[in-house]
C-alpha cells in the first residue's frame, strides 16, 4: 500500500502520461527540424533575441537538446532532471515568443520546423503560448512525481515508494 502521495497510483500514471505527451511533443518538434539545420537557425534568428553570433550554435543544437530529452522522458530515465530540463525549455519558448509578441514581431514561431517572418505570425502567439504552458505544466508534475509506469529509472534504481516505511526506518538509522 503507498504511503505517500506520490505513491498513488493515479499519481503515477498522471506523470506517465504528463512525460508521454511532453516527450513525444519534444521528439517531434526537434526531428521535424534535424533535416533541416540552417532553417532552425534562421527560426531562432527571427526572434531578434540573442546576439547574431550565438543563433547559429542555438539553432543547431536545439533540435539535437529537444530530441534527447524527449527520449528521456518518452522511456521515463532520469526523468526529474529530463522533465525539469522540459520545463526550461519550453519556458525559454514561451519567453521567446512573448519577446516578439511584445516587439511587435511577426514571425511563425519555428516550434515544430519553418520559422522566420509571416504575415499574420501574432494571431498566433497566445496559443503557442498556451500550448507551450500546458506543456510546463507537464514537466512540472513530472518533475515533483517522477516515478511512474513503464518507466526505465524504475527498472534500473527499484521503486523507493514501494519500500515499506519500516525498511525505510531501518536503513536510516
Amino acid at each position: 500500500m503507498p504511503h505517500t502521495f506520490a505513491g498513488r497510483r493515479w499519481v503515477r500514471w498522471t506523470t506517465f502520461l504528463a512525460r508521454q505527451i511532453l516527450g513525444w511533443t519534444l521528439i517531434v518538434a526537434g526531428a521535424l527540424k534535424l533535416p533541416w539545420p540552417e532553417s532552425s537557425v534562421q527560426a531562432v534568428r527571427a526572434y531578434q533575441l540573442l546576439p547574431f553570433d550565438l543563433t547559429r550554435p542555438v539553432g543547431y543544437a536545439l533540435p539535437v537538446i529537444e530530441v534527447v530529452i524527449g527520449l528521456l522522458l518518452v522511456i521515463g530515465l532520469f526523468t526529474r532532471i529530463a522533465a525539469w530540463l522540459g520545463v526550461a525549455v519550453m519556458a525559454a519558448f514561451v519567453v521567446g515568443i512573448a519577446w516578439v509578441w511584445a516587439h511587435g514581431l511577426s514571425i511563425d514561431c519555428g516550434c515544430f520546423g519553418g520559422g522566420g517572418e509571416v504575415e499574420n505570425g501574432m494571431a498566433q502567439y497566445p496559443w503557442d503560448i498556451a500550448r507551450d504552458v500546458g506543456l510546463m505544466a507537464c514537466g512540472v508534475w513530472a518533475g515533483l512525481f517522477p516515478r511512474s509506469p513503464l518507466s526505465t529509472d524504475t527498472r534500473l534504481f527499484g521503486d523507493p515508494i514501494d519500500i515499506p516505511t519500516e525498511e525505510l526506518e531501518e536503513s536510516t538509522a
